[in-house]
């Protein structure tokens, strides 16, 4: 089965992501983050700080990079995500505007040529996106909008947006075809209603799934993007 865990930010889907892998032996997809990506990508800059053209650029390294870890993986795994993902956060940017944070206060994004351009090329880009997820994927489970928003001083992000690309999200993985089951609640009872959703036998408890999990996400090199490019450097 290629299963994926879809949602918003700070949805949950990594941590969700990482103890389902362990929980029921389904191996997990690992492709780079926007995070590890930006440095290589766009040199210098924060994620707020990206023009529309170098986000397009973000977005498809993106999707290259889940395409490729879902082609390693054919025929069984679980996702931390799918090209849906990057696509809605894209696509709502039209609307909100490059940098959401700007618009947190209830404002739209100005009408400007280059976003119009850019709302184009994500209509182009999502037709190839969906295709994608329609042909890789078997089942998705959509976790609910329904955590605190992180601050992590990363992404971008207010809860209008974040709002808009999780109905966004929800809408198109329901017209594409696949089950998607819905799914709330902490840690534990993800896992516990995901396999019994799916028919998924564990191979531990969910206890410890959760502990691996948690010690897998604290390797996670959670660097800002300067630092990064410092590093390298």
């Amino acid at each position: 089965m290629n299963l994926g865990i879809s949602g918003t930010y700070s949805s949950g889907k990594t941590l969700t992501t990482m103890a389902l892998s362990h929980y029921t032996g389904l191996p997990r997809t690992q492709a780079l983050t926007m995070r590890e990506i930006l440095p290589d990508a766009v040199p210098g800059k924060t994620l707020a700080e990206c023009t529309a053209a170098e986000f397009v650029q973000l977005v498809v390294r993106r999707h290259t990079e889940r395409a490729v870890h879902e082609r390693m993986l054919d025929g069984a795994f679980v996702s931390d995500g799918c090209s849906l993902q990057e696509w809605s956060y894209g696509t709502a940017r039209v609307v909100h505007g490059i940098d959401p944070a700007v618009t947190a206060d209830g404002g739209e994004r100005p009408p400007s040529a280059e976003t119009d351009f850019f709302a184009e090329v994500f209509v182009q880009l999502g037709h190839a996106f969906q295709r994608h997820v329609r042909d890789t994927y078997d089942a998705f489970v959509h976790l609910r909008h329904e955590l605190p928003m992180r601050a992590d001083g990363h992404r971008p992000m207010n809860d209008r947006f974040r709002t808009t690309c999780d109905g966004m999200i929800l809408e198109t993985l329901n017209r594409l075809g696949p089950p998607v089951h819905v799914v709330g609640g902490g840690i534990a009872e993800r896992l516990w209603t995901i396999a019994g959703l799916l028919d998924l036998r564990p191979v531990m408890t969910a206890e410890r799934a959760i502990e691996l999990a948690e010690a897998d996400y604290g390797r996670q090199d959670l660097r800002f993007e300067r630092d990064r490019t410092r590093a390298a450097g």
